[in-house]
């Protein structure tokens, strides 16, 4: 057989194996709305150990880590920093997110802020801005698979037909099984790149530069700038690194697809162990980091250095290990794009489409329905328009995290109302994008999200401090619940 026959076939048989797990995984279980969209709020450790890794460990880290590390060097370590922040972060807010929404029977971040401060119309707008940054991000996982893809098959199956199969394998088991189904299916990827990432990491350095000291002192002797900030790009210094840092692991906690992981979490002490745990996982980032480095100097001149990991395995394996990279990092794209999907029409199916409908088995339904329709409507762009959207998730990671003060503060301080909730959130999604818009981000070297998040803070609470009633906060003293224990 040909290596591109060898390839595709491995391909094949994981994709049929990755629905297939994904289906079984609710076997047995009641197919109602919560345990479709925060499965049932029964994940244990394990489980909820492999969807959060799987949530991190996204395309983006296993094979633009890798690119980052190529293009710009020692700037891709802020992907590290953050991720611990996240956990961090997580550890104290994740346990108050899964209290509040267990007691009150809540399942998005739109659903939370309908429920919080008692305002539709902030559930919409919720639901509406956060459903605008994550669908060009559900496109970023088709595309990035259709790379995979095309590549890991030396060309055998078109950008297209991978991008074709990415939604047919994302929408086969997601429609049915939900929040679990990506659960089970991390259990495969987090296996796949485990095994991948640590053959990689041990045979090339060793095999092209007789080690780890080999490759440092090739960086040294000719790019040395690839070993410290700002690495190849003179935006990326000591200040973005460290405000990207901060946004981003706020951004973490409140990302809809952690977030409904949190929810789904069986208790809150589950959640505090992953988060004292998940950070030793992220050591693996570095093999990808650095490998997108070594890359440099084996497979020089790539037009697209996201393709470094895949083009050191192409060259150092043979057919079926490539195959396997390739399934790992489809793999890596299909698990968050699946919940990207979920969260999108969860919040929909509640927030949006689901007012007035009180019947949960509609909401379920209309759900189940958006989520395809997001599905094909990002397949249709990667097809037609492959960079449209891509352009906006630049800044999406940014605006979603303007819903931190929204949450945050609405859990811990009790005077905060729906108006200054609005005005805030409002006010930090304006910010980001008029920085980004007129090419201001970063500004003064620092990421125009902590600019946001600062803004969105403050005109929260003045606003908040001008027109709470002592209803206002009664109700949200009524609402609200204390740490877990």
């Amino acid at each position: 057989m040909s290596n591109a026959a060898v390839a595709s076939t491995i391909f094949i048989i994981f994709m049929i194996l990755t629905i297939a797990l994904g289906l079984l995984s609710v076997r047995g279980r009641q197919p109602d709305f919560s345990e479709w969209s925060v499965g049932g709020r029964s994940f244990g450790s394990v489980l909820l150990w492999v969807l959060l890794a799987g949530e991190t460990y996204t395309a983006f880290s296993y094979l633009g880590a890798a690119g980052w590390g190529y293009d710009y060097g020692a700037p891709i370590y802020y992907e590290f920093a953050y991720l611990c922040g996240g956990y961090a972060l997580g550890y104290f807010f994740g346990p108050l997110f899964w209290a509040y929404a267990k007691k009150h029977n809540l399942i998005s971040v739109s659903d939370m802020g309908t429920h919080r401060y008692g305002s539709k119309t902030l559930g919409v707008l919720m639901a509406l801005i956060t459903t605008i940054f994550l669908i060009p991000y559900v496109q970023l996982q088709i595309t990035g698979m259709g790379l995979v893809v095309n590549q890991m098959t030396y060309g055998g199956i078109s950008l297209d037909w991978a991008y074709v199969i990415s939604f047919i394998v994302a929408e086969g088991f997601i429609l049915v099984s939900g929040l679990r189904g990506s659960a089970w299916v991390s259990l495969l990827k987090d296996s796949l790149v485990i095994l991948t990432v640590i053959v990689i990491g041990l045979y090339v350095p060793y095999h092209f530069f007789g080690g780890y000291g080999g490759l440092f002192e090739r960086l040294l002797d000719t790019h040395p700038e690839m070993l410290t900030l700002p690495g190849k790009s003179p935006n990326l210094n000591s200040w973005w690194f460290a405000s990207t840092t901060i946004v981003n692991s706020f951004g973490y906690i409140v990302f809809p697809n952690v977030f409904a992981a949190y929810l789904g979490a069986q208790a809150a002490r589950t959640i505090r162990t992953n988060s004292i745990f998940l950070p030793c996982y992220q050591i693996l980032l570095f093999v990808p980091m650095l490998l997108g480095m070594a890359a440099v100097f084996v497979v020089p001149h790539l037009k697209d250095g996201d393709l470094a990991l895949l083009a050191l395995s192409i060259k150092a394996f043979p057919a079926w290990f490539v195959g396997l990279t390739g399934v790992a990092g489809a793999l890596s794209a299909i698990v968050p794009m699946t919940v990207f999907m979920l969260v999108i029409g969860t919040m929909w199916g509640r927030s949006i489409l689901g007012l007035g409908v009180r019947s949960e088995r509609a909401q379920h339904r209309l759900s189940q329905l958006v989520t395809f329709l997001v599905g094909l409507i990002a397949l249709v762009f990667s097809i037609t328009l492959p960079s449209t959207l891509v352009r906006l998730s630049v800044i999406s990671y940014e605006g979603i995290t303007q819903l931190a003060p929204v949450l945050i503060l609405g859990l811990l301080w009790r005077g905060m109302n729906a108006k200054g909730a609005v005005a805030g959130y409002a006010a930090g999604v304006a910010l980001v994008f008029i920085l980004f818009a007129t090419g201001h981000d970063p500004l003064f070297g620092i990421n125009g999200g902590l600019y946001g998040l600062i803004v969105n803070t403050l005109v929260g609470v003045v606003v908040s401090l001008a027109t709470a009633t002592r209803r206002d906060r009664e109700e949200a003293a009524r609402r609200m619940v204390p740490q877990q224990p």
